[in-house]
């Protein structure tokens, strides 16, 4: 999709509003026309040397007029605000309903938070919209307007007319795509600027010693180079289009000066319609330098649309109908000469992996670093779509469950993953009002996290900074434990979620996690001995294959 059909998708949305903004607009350039007639019959009575009632009538319509204009730029204004916050609310929403479902597969070779820096250029869009729709529709009508009004003085300003749309379109067929092209290509590096800056403040520890500052500012230094030149490159084209004004503006003012001056010597114009007639070429020469000024911010917004849309175009998964009935006894998993590829490998990641998992089966995945175990995690919990082969969900029954279905019966704790900014409570319950005071104490009790809570002033109600900076690491993953097992899940699948905390602390959760009390079935991951000696079946993986499957 070009970026010029996103924006007209875009405004399509609210056409109710940009056509009121366009009558608007209509309705003021009538207005703003009819002035420079007011203007000249006022001078007619002048040269006539008489005061009359009618004279002051037209200075009291003339400046009603002007105020008119004024009140429907008002009313346009608070339009086009009404614009902005629908385009910001839209974009927001877009942007929160799609993130946490893009495929995983479509999010691979990109980093997702600096992914989500496209959403400021939303911003862009609510400023240059709202310029675009008030200067250009006022400048267009103006022009159009202002041309038929001056084709009726004398046939020669047709001539104007003609020479006028042209030079417009010409302006806009020779300078468009390369516009366009380096506004993409500046906005690209542009991005590239803010994720460097977010990688330093991320890594913000390891910059301070002065080599790797030094690194740090020579990296800047080259990405901005490349901004700076396509900038550069950006504004040779509007220049290139202002300098095309520039010239046509002197041309037609020294043409039409002496067109009017040999028109009013000659007696085919008299002195007011001259006036009035450089009054209505002045207004429409001002209207075409909104426009050729106005082109800039014409790239900046289809600019903006577009790297909104790289985002908004990712693939989603598949939108299976909400269930109804959320509560199954037992879930079975299956896999059928399983096979998974990542976008650059040239080997499969997975390859033939054929297992049954039953309900309250605890599974140790064991493996060397680079053989798949993680993978499989990730494509047993959902998170990822195998290339080739089955998987099978309680295939077994009569009724088979989608993923959203899937997803609300397990747990998961992937490797990296930290709490979110918020409160506790918010992290662990997602503010669910189902979960119950018991349930809670009772994951908060099981992971050891209570005795912590119980030392902060505000408890439950403590606010987390981002990846959960204030935390110790042992208690941040304490937290994300007791996400997971909050719901009294079926299935946990679990990469490395103790190795933060101290032995026999980690020992301790192990016991409450692996209990028969719990009848979930477990799938982890760890460098952690003591999660296979409560395992029930332990899975060794090499180069992608299942090499040793021991039930215990």
């Amino acid at each position: 999709m070009t970026p010029l059909k996103r924006f007209y998708n875009l405004l399509a949305l609210d056409k109710r509003d940009i056509y009121q903004i366009f009558f608007y607009a209509i309705f003021a350039g009538l207005v703003s026309l009819s002035l420079p007639l007011g203007i000249q019959a006022i001078i007619a009575f002048i040269q006539s040397g008489r005061v009359s009632a009618s004279w002051i009538i037209l200075i009291i319509l003339v400046v009603a007029g002007v105020a008119l204009v004024g009140i429907l730029s008002l009313m346009q204004l608070r339009i086009t605000e009404n614009l902005q916050q629908k385009i910001f609310v839209r974009s927001s929403f877009e942007f929160a309903a799609r993130l946490p479902k893009i495929k995983t597969e479509a999010l691979y070779g990109t980093y997702p938070p600096e992914l989500t820096n496209r959403f400021f250029d939303t911003l862009t869009i609510q400023k240059g919209t709202s310029k675009l729709l008030i200067d250009f529709s006022a400048a267009l009508l103006q022009i159009t307007f202002g041309l038929i009004l001056l084709s009726l003085y004398h046939p020669y300003f047709i001539v104007f007319g003609l020479l006028l749309f042209l030079l417009l379109y010409f302006i806009f067929k020779f300078s468009y795509k390369s516009g366009l092209e380096t506004s993409l290509k500046e906005s690209k590096f542009k991005y590239k600027v803010a994720g460097w800056l977010q990688e330093m403040a991320r890594n913000n520890s390891s910059f301070r010693n002065d080599l790797n500052y030094d690194f740090a500012l020579q990296k800047n230094n080259g990405i901005v180079s490349n901004y700076i030149n396509y900038r550069e490159k950006h504004f040779k084209v509007i220049q290139k289009q202002f300098t095309q004004l520039i010239v046509f503006k002197v041309i037609i003012t020294a043409s039409l000066l002496s067109i009017g001056g040999y028109l009013v010597l000659s007696q085919e114009m008299n002195i007011g319609q001259f006036v009035a007639a450089e009054i209505i070429i002045l207004l429409v020469i001002t209207s075409v330098e909104k426009i050729i000024i106005g082109l800039e911010t014409f790239y900046d917004v289809l600019t903006a649309v577009e790297k909104i849309g790289q985002v908004t175009d990712l693939e989603l998964e598949e939108n299976f109908e909400a269930p109804k009935d959320n509560y199954y006894a037992n879930i079975t998993l299956e896999t059928e000469n399983l096979r998974f590829r990542f976008p650059d490998s040239p080997t499969n990641t997975l390859d033939a992996i054929t297992l049954k998992i039953e309900q309250g089966e605890k599974i140790y995945i064991d493996g060397d670093n680079g053989s798949g175990k993680t993978t499989l995690i990730r494509l047993l919990s959902g998170s990822l779509k195998q290339n080739s082969g089955g998987f099978y969900i309680n295939d077994d029954t009569f009724r088979k469950i989608n993923i959203r279905q899937y997803r609300s019966q397990i747990g998961t704790i992937i490797f990296k993953e930290t709490p979110f900014e918020g409160t506790i409570l918010d992290n662990i319950t997602f503010n669910d009002p189902s979960v119950s005071a018991e349930n809670l104490k009772w994951a908060l009790d099981g992971v050891q996290l209570s005795s912590f809570i119980k030392l902060l002033p505000k408890g439950l109600d403590t606010h987390i900074y981002p990846e959960g900076k204030q935390l110790s690491s042992s208690n941040a993953q304490k937290i994300l434990l007791a996400r997971s097992i909050i719901h009294k899940p079926k299935i946990l699948f679990y990469e490395d979620p103790t190795d933060k905390m101290d032995d026999e602390i980690a020992n301790e959760i192990i016991d409450f996690i692996t209990s028969e009390k719990n009848d979930w079935t477990i799938i982890v991951s760890s460098k952690n001995p003591y999660w296979e000696t409560k395992s029930t079946r332990k899975i060794t993986m090499q180069n992608g294959l299942i090499i040793l499957d021991q039930k215990k």
